[in-house]
Parts: C-alpha cells; sequence; structure tokens
C-alpha cells in the first residue's frame, strides 16, 4: 500500500463568510466548513454554524449565537442571503 502526503479537496461547503445585514450594517466574518463554521460579529457576539449541500446543488446555512439568536438561509454559488428571527435580511458572500 503506498502513502501519499496530498490532500484531498473538501466537498463540504464553507470557506470564509462575510456577511452584512441590510438595514443596521452590522457586519459578521469568520470561517468554517460542514458542521464547524464559527464567525464573529462586530460587538463580539460568537455564532457556530453548520452547512448542509442539497441535491441542487444550494447549500443551507444555519447559524446560532450564544444569546439564542438565529440566522438561517441558503447559498447559491459564492453569494449567501440569510434571514434572523426578526426577518432581517443578510446578505454576503462565501470564498
Amino acid at each position: 500500500m503506498i502513502f501519499t502526503n496530498q490532500r484531498r479537496l473538501s466537498s463540504q461547503p464553507g470557506g470564509y463568510f462575510h456577511l452584512e445585514e441590510e438595514k443596521t450594517k452590522t457586519r459578521v466574518a469568520g470561517y468554517g466548513h460542514g458542521d464547524n463554521i464559527k464567525l464573529k460579529d462586530e460587538y463580539g457576539n460568537v455564532w457556530m454554524g453548520s452547512a448542509t449541500r442539497n441535491p441542487d446543488n444550494s447549500v443551507v446555512y444555519r447559524f446560532r449565537s450564544g444569546k439564542g439568536k438565529s440566522l438561517v438561509g441558503i447559498a447559491e454559488g459564492e453569494s449567501v442571503t440569510l434571514r434572523d428571527e426578526r426577518g432581517a435580511t443578510w446578505k454576503g458572500f462565501v470564498s
């Protein structure tokens, strides 16, 4: 059996995230893949989340803060659109 040091690309969705709430312009940024995504907003709140790939190649993201707030949404390609529990829209990208 031959072993290599080459790393295979992960099929789990994720990367570096940059999101902004449309009205208040609050920014959230962070990184991660699959079930281990960690974002931090400009006020120091930490958002933990996960990503699930759908059969149509879109990705569903779910985030929850330590204060019980949530963000849920979908991504097509690199653009992400999420909504929080109050109905505010967050838009951004994943690279």
